[in-house]
């Protein structure tokens, strides 16, 4: 869809398709899904969802110095098929952000802070680049 809508702009079929995103303001798509997880998160986290139909996140108990008030907890797991799973992969991302982003008052301000949080990141219009910004805590997507 980007790179469609990337190219039927005539000024910018000169360009890469990574210039081009920049150009026209728009992010990769794997920073949407990494957006859409984390939104999915703050929904859970701050009760929007029904709470007999929503994933189960286990939340770190134990008050630390690092990470948000919302800090997830990732178990290890035996089994390969657990490491792809949504609980486990928005783990690393979502302990990293700072507490005035996972704080937000609703939805939308959620997602203006975390555009905003990510702002600088080469990761936003390139797709072969890594996110960088975790607390060296690796990121599965």
């Amino acid at each position: 869809m980007c790179h469609r809508y990337s190219t039927t702009h005539v000024t910018q079929t000169s360009l890469q398709y990574f210039e081009r995103l920049r150009q026209l303001n728009l992010p990769t798509l794997k920073y949407r899904r990494l957006q859409g997880d984390k939104i999915k998160v703050f929904k859970i986290t701050h009760n929007y969802y029904d709470t007999g139909a929503l994933v189960k996140l286990n939340f770190n108990p134990v008050g630390s110095t690092r990470g948000n008030k919302f800090k997830l907890r990732k178990d290890m797991c035996r089994y390969d098929i657990r490491k792809y799973s949504f609980c486990y992969q928005v783990v690393n991302v979502w302990t990293s952000l700072p507490d005035y982003v996972v704080e937000a008052d609703s939805v939308n301000s959620f997602k203006s802070r975390f555009d905003k949080y990510w702002a600088n990141q080469e990761f936003v219009f390139n797709l072969n680049s890594e996110l960088i910004g975790t607390g060296g805590l690796p990121v599965c997507m």
